[in-house]
């Protein structure tokens, strides 16, 4: 017999409902292989050995059976098909992706994929963290498990089965916003299929620890209990003092009360604390213009950006008959942000410092609930997959600023000139840093119902369609105040501005048509478009360059919706057994009717931007050979200011936004116990500005003016089975310890740094 390769990998236990849990040995015997009721010809027959090459088991009940790095389908029961058939360009990285590439915060998660760049946070326009999706802001684009996730927190891996990014505008699917795509974090729930325990502990340079449970228990065959926890902690590598720290706990209960209705109740709760490190700053003129090398850390004793985060969600899922189906989600969250950081700026010396303050805290409270009704009939002899629909949101989101030493602190706030180099990370030991909600500075909220209808119909046996409609009424409020500032003597708190609400009713759609012209390969053809109210951004007040609300003579401005649309050609080949998928599309993305408002008080300001962004985007995800997975991408893009009401704007490329971004990460099996791999990603250089404006240009020298760095990072990891249950992996970031920036504020006064090399060791233990 020619030796054969059986790549599946059973977990050490699991379960059946209605069956005894039951233990299954890695191992295949000869006379497993042979057909039923076959006899020898001859007994001296010799048969060679089964290898059976290891892959991890992935408890991922969206995950690619045996492709690690392959996701087979959306986490969003709204996308029915398989994501190989799905017309539109959705990257998925599974948990044991993330798991193996060591990152753990979505944000460095979504750093590492192609057509997404950062913006700065900590008063550089944003709380938390700040995602940029093909060129367009998504930083309130965040969703966990479908439904919109409004806190701008810190967020993390430790409970999530595998990220979603859908490029492109999404507004039928996830309503308001969504203009360069959306990001679906698809969280970890109880099951009844299998009962597992699984521990892993990590410790590193710089301090490094984390240790996480993942323990899944099946009560009987109707009740299984699922519990997630986490601690970490590390110091930023090579930035002592700033640190990160992280606590969190996700549990989830699963009830069958009949084999019709699943009910479905889950907690999650994240408590996440850094020192936060504001990285360097742009000095010198353009061209010559560039991040200060070597510069200080001067993060203070008393700074720090904390995400407190708790949501309740219940899930209600009916099977009225065996092709209609009801499922309904409510979730309510509370989410408490808040930040004190040091920025910092110098000559190009380096002599002296001059220090600011940053200041901010943020509350949200959120209520959703989403009703959606699945009907698979057929019609006219087509197979029609009907999505129906309704979902009410109440977003409350208030923000202030803290009194730091009984003064009250905002965005650059001065805090010492002059400071000496080898002074800074001691100066300024805030330890009166208090939060008092009478020093509020916005008070936003948004009111959403939401309609909608989709539709998946297989035309022919090549041919299928895709369509969907959305309507969003959308109500969005807000009142502003001019907190107290530091002046010498406190002065009262500002009058309070009410500009009132700003309503409108708002049509989105999207449309696909896939060809299979071959088994495993089509072409697809998509239009999608997004809607964005007036308003949008919760934590900007009426900064509406960055999306905060349009205001004229004291009240909301009568600006109509901005719009966006997209039109998308591509291909898709699902091959080697569906275990490798290959993408490529092209793309154009518009968007029109754009407030550019800020700065300006004229009526004609509202509306007067429009800008475009397309690109060729080509990906892979899964085994490329029976020992090698991989998962890559690149993305070529460019962008362009069509229309501004400053007329010097009109050509320019959009703020951070990056031309060319690329990312690969490469897993080698190397023998059934060991593994190695590599991640690698590049980003060209992109430009600070203000959002759908343009980035900051300096006529004089017809140059750009805030340039952020190309860089390229190169990561390794290795893993080793030790025993049937243990495996070690063993992570170094950043090998070749480059100096690389990620992101820039507007004016050049801080660009984050990307982390020094590190080293992190990982025991993971199934009991």
């Amino acid at each position: 017999m020619k030796k054969q390769s059986n790549k599946t990998k059973f977990p050490a236990s699991f379960r059946v409902p209605g069956m005894a849990k039951t233990s299954i040995a890695l191992g295949v015997s000869t006379a497993m292989l042979m057909p039923m009721g076959a006899a020898r010809a001859d007994d001296d027959v010799e048969m060679k050995p089964v290898t059976v090459v290891e892959r991890a088991f992935d408890h991922n009940p969206y995950a690619e059976p045996d492709a690690p790095y392959k996701a087979k389908k959306s986490g969003d029961e709204r996308r029915t098909r398989p994501l190989a058939e799905t017309p539109a360009t959705i990257q998925v990285m599974t948990k044991t992706q993330i798991e193996d590439s060591g990152y753990t915060d979505l944000r460095d998660i979504l750093d590492a994929q192609p057509g997404i760049t950062l913006g700065t946070g900590e008063n550089g326009n944003a709380f938390g963290d700040r995602y940029i999706i093909r060129g367009y802001e998504a930083r309130s684009d965040t969703f966990v498990d479908g439904l919109r996730d409004p806190g701008m927190t810190i967020r993390e891996s430790f409970a999530v089965e595998q990220v979603e990014v859908s490029k492109g505008p999404s507004s039928s699917f996830a309503g308001r916003g969504t203009v360069g795509g959306a990001i679906n974090a698809i969280t970890k729930q109880a099951t009844v299929d299998y009962d597992f325990t699984k521990v892993s502990a990590g410790v590193g340079t710089d301090s490094y620890g984390r240790v996480t449970l993942d323990a899944n228990h099946v009560v009987n065959d109707n009740v299984a209990l699922r519990a997630n926890v986490l601690y970490g902690y590390q110091q930023v590598p090579d930035r002592d003092p700033a640190d990160r720290e992280r606590k969190g706990v996700a549990l989830s209960g699963l009830f069958k009360p009949t084999d019709k209705l699943d009910i479905l109740v889950d907690y999650y709760g994240l408590r996440a604390e850094d020192r936060p490190d504001l990285g360097s700053w742009l000095t010198g003129t353009v061209p010559n213009r560039r991040p200060m090398a070597n510069s200080p850390v001067y993060a203070q004793n008393g700074d720090f950006l904390t995400s407190d985060v708790d949501t309740l969600t219940g899930r209600i899922k009916y099977k009225i008959t065996p092709n209609l189906r009801l499922t309904n989600l409510t979730r309510y969250g509370r989410s408490e942000n808040g930040y004190v950081a040091t920025g910092a700026n110098a000559s190009s010396t380096l002599t002296n410092l001059n220090l600011t303050t940053h200041s901010g805290w943020q509350d949200v409270d959120y209520f959703v609930n989403q009703t959606s009704l699945g009907w698979d009939t057929t019609i006219a002899g087509m197979k029609h997959d009907f999505i129906f629909s309704l979902e009410y949101t109440d977003h409350k989101v208030l923000n202030g600023l803290y009194e730091i030493g009984g003064v009250v602190r905002g965005a650059n706030s001065p805090s010492q000139s002059n400071v000496p180099v080898a002074l800074a990370q001691t100066a300024l030991d805030r330890t009166n840093v208090t939060k008092n909600t009478a020093n509020w500075d916005i008070d936003w909220q948004a009111k959403a119902i939401s309609v909608s209808a989709m539709d998946t119909v297989d035309l022919t046996e090549k041919w299928t369609a895709f369509a969907g409609v959305r309507y969003d009424k959308t109500d969005i409020s807000l009142r502003t105040r001019q907190a107290a500032l530091p002046t010498g003597t406190q002065p009262p708190q500002g009058t309070i501005n009410d500009y009132g609400s700003q309503n409108a009713g708002m049509w989105n759609s999207h449309f696909g048509l896939v060809y299979k012209f071959l088994p495993y390969a089509n072409v697809y053809a998509a239009y999608g478009s997004a809607a964005d109210l007036n308003g949008g951004e919760s934590d900007v007040g009426s900064s509406s360059g960055y999306g905060g609300m349009v205001t004229y003579n004291g009240s909301a401005a009568g600006a109509k919706p901005e719009k966006t649309e997209n039109f998308e050609l591509g291909t898709k080949w699902n091959l080697l057994g569906e275990k490798l998928l290959v993408t490529a599309a092209i793309f154009q993305t518009t968007k029109s009717d754009v407030m550019e408002g800020a700065n300006y008080a004229a009526a004609g300001t509202f509306n007067t931007g429009k800008n475009r962004v397309q690109g060729i985007e080509l990906g892979l995800a899964g085994n490329v050979t029976d020992k090698l997975s991989a998962f890559a991408g690149v993305a070529f893009m460019e962008s362009e200011v069509l229309d501004s009401w400053t007329a010097a704007n009109v050509g320019k490329r959009l703020s951070n936004f990056a031309d060319i971004t690329a990312s690969a990460q490469l897993r080698y099996q190397l023998t059934p116990k060991f593994a190695l791999g590599t991640a690698a990603k590049y980003e060209s250089e992109k430009y600070a500005g203000q959002p759908d404006t343009a980035a900051g240009f300096n006529a004089t020298t017809g140059l750009y003016s805030q340039p952020v760095p190309a860089y390229t990072v190169v990561d390794a990891f290795a893993d080793y089975r030790v025993t049937k249950r243990a495996k070690v992996r063993l992570n170094v970031g950043n090998v070749f310890n480059a100096d690389y920036y990620l992101a820039g504020y507007r004016s050049g006064a801080f660009v984050y740094k990307g982390d020094a090399i590190n080293a992190r060791l990982t025991l993971n233990y199934d009991f």
